[in-house]
């Protein structure tokens, strides 16, 4: 290597006049989690870092400084110490992992100037830090930037028995070679992301998140600052939902002007507790909030929950205000859930934890909830205990600073007591995060969230009025359900517009290729919920009715077909069976009507005979009280029937029947009950398209040959944000296989397109149909990539399909035969369809591109001539769109 780690040539000031200090790269600014689950922050260094850093020196013990230096232990001088704060963040780059205002663990790169995708990379943790995972998550966010930064190796020598960082290497996951064994280990590190390094990542957050949420959910001590004497108000009923849930801790109410709240002996500051709490709520005025967080950090408190207005809802001075406790937190090792929000229930026996306001609790069960609204939430809890709807845990998010929806999936992930996740959705600060967790969690817990869909933003997006590159057309425009936008090039545009989201449809596909059950609304949400916490998601999706009227039973029959379910008949086994117990006069077909004086005994018969058989998943019962009496008795026969065919759900609605709900509970036993039928066909609809989801192979994605990702971060590196040059734009798909080629005679250098195919081919060119394929960034679900066919197909039709990144092998095929005019692709219909194999090549192709350059906002191919079997697709032209920093999403 020709640079030192820590330069020593001070003749030169960091700075020189005249030159610019680089401009800080503030994206990399991640709060992390180390292994023990304490919360930090990770971040450039900054010259403001010097005092900082020649501290953190002067306290490394003598082994961890020869482990440094390689053997002799050398005190650097100060000067020279302070001159690692100076780094230009592209050749040398330092990131620092910060505990509260101290440094705990650094790393830094120089990159190799005569071999400049080399990097040497070192790495040094606070003594007392080294044990708790800080090397692991330093190597993680240096090897991202190196990598952003076109260095594809990092290479790191080591004494021999620096046992711990050989560990971190040879456990990271990314590839490693190792020199030959001796005093001094030598390591070549490949930072490509390979999918066992994204698999290892993925465990070590997973632990870290869990470690770091247990004194939230299960804390053993619990402060509220701000708690008030008066009740009603918002500090006293905090302190009393404590009291009165049962925790099994204390609680200390902070107040100094009380000596009690709430019959509980009351402290004049956090500082002056008896114990460091593990979680404090803080419910004071927002101005009174930084200080309250500061004195939190001081204290010793692992988390806290501030419950107060007055932050990003009030403008852009409270949103930087809300980030910057965001930081301060994370940087003490404390998680963050709000600023306004309503606070964290957590009623497993490990916590019986209620530290929120809500004048209604929800009785223990299996549900838990992630709501980014409080005053959602007061709804919430009190419409599911008059449902009878019991829950392991609320989280109120607020404006999700720091505790994010994602991180409660991890903790409900292996959550004993959890058996179906709800959410309710505005936006993720990662939505890939999410997705990934999703894809992971929902094969085992059921997600269901609500999400009434996007509006359809309107506006152009500038793309040559600001001395662009003249590309035309814009990329993925998701809400055009064409596929198409206006990214025209219009000189009188007025600004940049947020890209419009995805049609009703498309976020619906969206959702259900992640495995989360999409509701429009709180009351269908849980709908789907009742079921699923009670009742074993369906087999199939073939239904049986019974009931003892008519009217209803038609109205459950149309409920079914459009919530994607069938109503087959009975088995004639089945059938015998039904006549037999109920006489000539009963209708045994599907639906089997009791008639008006059906008895218990009628009803248990019944649905004993439905739910063996083989031909049915599922049973929707209906009662009509003014025509029978006695319905708890049928409720009783019904929970008999239920009991003795565990293995497929039972549904009732009891129709114009108060309190029924409570007839169907039993224990653990519980059949859900709903006012209409029509509610109870459509949450069957949602259970049996997630069980045919969790039941389907995912496919694999995979390795695609002649991908250069390196060119093409290269070629990114030269890219301002904004439109991508169509040069630049075909050598960026070039890069990752695909070739774009202009298909209009004397247009360009494309085109000579029809000599490459052949002239016999070349004059089929426009026999076949085109087709598209765009990419754009919805704030959910993150990149988007759609497909269809141009012309009537997508802009009548709205025939256009929608998957989330990552695709799989099998999201990529479906994708292209989920289309309405698939008959056209596969020769069903005029001719002999498409290369199909080459236009799924090609979505895939896509997909990774998108996921390995996540600065790529949006991208269009169109048209793309869609070519006969064995002859591939030829993409004749292409835009591709840079994402503003600012614009990009967050790392919750």
């Amino acid at each position: 290597m020709t640079t030192p780690p820590y330069p020593e040539d001070l003749e030169q000031p960091p700075y020189p006049q005249g030159l610019e200090q680089p401009a800080y790269p503030d994206d990399l600014e991640q709060p992390g989690l180390v292994r023990t689950g304490r919360s930090t922050f990770v971040r450039p260094i900054r010259p403001e870092d010097a005092d900082r850093l020649v501290a953190f020196v002067g306290g490394l013990s003598r082994a961890t400084l020869a482990y440094r230096s390689l053997g002799p232990v050398i005190r650097a001088r100060d000067d020279v110490i302070r001159r690692g704060a100076y780094v230009d963040y592209l050749n040398e780059l330092a990131l620092v992992a910060l505990a509260g205002d101290e440094i705990a663990g650094l790393v830094r790169y120089v990159r190799d100037t005569e071999d400049p995708d080399h990097a040497e990379v070192t790495f040094t943790i606070r003594d007392d830090d080294q044990s708790e995972g800080f090397g692991r998550l330093l190597l993680e966010h240096i090897a991202a930037a190196a990598r952003a930064r076109g260095i594809r190796v990092l290479e790191a020598d080591v004494l021999a028995d620096n046992t711990r960082m050989i560990n971190v290497f040879l456990g990271s996951g990314y590839r490693v070679e190792s020199g030959p064994p001796g005093q001094i280990v030598h390591f070549d590190i490949a930072v490509d992301p390979q999918a066992q390094a994204v698999a290892r990542a993925e465990r070590r957050e997973h632990t870290a998140v869990r470690r770091s949420l247990r004194p939230l959910l299960e804390p053993r001590s619990v402060a509220v600052i701000g708690a008030n004497r008066r009740p009603l108000t918002i500090g006293h009923e905090i302190v009393a939902n404590l009291l009165r849930g049962g925790f099994r801790g204390s609680v200390f109410p902070v107040n100094p002007r009380a000596e009690q709240v709430a019959g509980t002996r009351a402290y004049p500051s956090v500082g002056e507790l008896p114990e460091p709490p593990d979680l404090a709520l803080i419910a004071v005025r927002a101005e009174a909030v930084p200080e309250v967080v500061r004195e939190c950090a001081a204290a010793g408190v692992k988390a806290v929950v501030v419950v107060s207005t007055g932050f990003g809802e009030t403008g852009a001075a409270g949103r930087s205000t809300e980030l910057e406790l965001s930081r301060f937190a994370r940087a003490s090792g404390m998680r963050l859930v709000g600023p306004n929000c309503m606070g964290v229930v957590n009623t497993t026996p490990a916590a019986r934890l209620a530290a929120t306001f809500s004048p209604a609790l929800p009785t223990p069960g299996r549900v838990a909830m992630s709501s980014q609204s409080g005053p959602l939430g007061l709804a919430v809890l009190d419409f599911a205990r008059r449902l009878r709807l019991g829950f392991s845990g609320f989280v109120s998010v607020g404006h999700a600073v720091d505790v994010s929806t994602n991180d409660l999936l991890q903790w409900w992930e292996e959550d004993p007591e959890t058996s179906v996740i709800l959410l309710h959705v505005e936006t993720f600060g990662n939505p890939r995060r999410f997705a990934r967790i999703a894809r992971r969690v929902a094969p085992r817990k059921p997600i269901i969230a609500v999400h009434p869909g996007h509006g359809h933003a309107t506006g152009q997006v500038d793309s040559g009025g600001r001395g662009g590159s003249g590309c035309q057309g814009e990329p993925g425009g998701l809400g055009d359900p064409r596929g198409r936008g206006d990214w025209g090039g219009r000189g009188d545009s007025a600004g940049h517009a947020d890209p419009p989201g995805p049609s009703d449809s498309a976020v619906s596909s969206l959702f259900a290729q992640s495995g989360v059950i999409r509701t429009r609304s709180l009351q269908e949400l849980f709908d789907a919920a009742l079921l699923l916490a009670h009742q074993p998601p369906p087999p199939g999706n073939r239904v049986a009715v019974i009931t003892n009227a008519g009217g209803p039973a038609a109205l459950t029959v149309g409920a079914c077909v459009a919530s994607g379910l069938r109503v087959p008949p009975l088995g004639r086994r089945t059938r015998e069976t039904l006549r037999t117990a109920l006489g000539p006069g009963a209708e045994v077909a599907n639906p089997v009507d009791l008639t008006p004086m059906a008895t218990a005994a009628h009803y248990r018969q019944a649905l004993d005979a439905v739910l063996a058989d083989d031909g049915i998943d599922a049973a929707i019962v209906l009662f009509m009280p003014p025509l029978a009496d006695k319905p708890d008795e049928v409720a009783a026969a019904i929970l008999d029937a239920a009991e003795a065919a565990p293995s497929k759900p039972v549904l009732a609605s009891f129709l114009g029947g108060a309190g029924i709900a409570d007839l169907l509970h039993r224990g653990e036993l519980v059949v859900p009950t709903y006012a209409f039928p029509e509610s109870a066909a459509a949450s069957l609809g949602h259970a049996a398209a997630y069980q045919a989801w969790r039941s389907t192979p995912a496919g694999v994605v995979p390795d695609l040959p002649g991908v250069d990702t390196d060119r093409a971060r290269s070629l990114l590196a030269g890219c301002a944000p904004g439109p991508v040059p169509p040069r630049i734009a075909a050598e960026l798909l070039h890069s990752y296989g695909i070739a774009v080629r202009d298909a209009e005679p004397g247009s360009g250098p494309g085109s000579e397109l029809g000599h490459e195919l052949g002239s016999e081919l070349g004059s089929r060119l426009s026999s076949g149909p085109d087709a598209f394929l765009s990419v754009g960034a919805d704030p959910v679900f993150g990149p988007v990539v759609a497909f269809g066919l141009t012309g009537d197909y997508a802009d009548l039709m709205a025939d256009v399909a929608h998957r989330v990144t990552p695709l799989s092998d099998r999201d990529a095929r479906e994708m292209v035969r989920s289309l309405r005019a698939a008959p056209l692709l596969d020769g069903r219909v005029g001719g002999p369809g498409v290369d199909l194999a080459a236009l799924e090549e090609t979505v895939l192709r896509i997909s990774a591109m998108v996921e390995d350059l996540p600065e790529i906002e949006a991208m269009e191919l169109r048209p793309i001539r869609l070519l006969p079997p064995g002859d591939g697709v030829a993409v004749t032209r292409a835009t591709i769109r840079l994402a503003d920093e600012t614009r990009k999403g967050g790392p919750s």
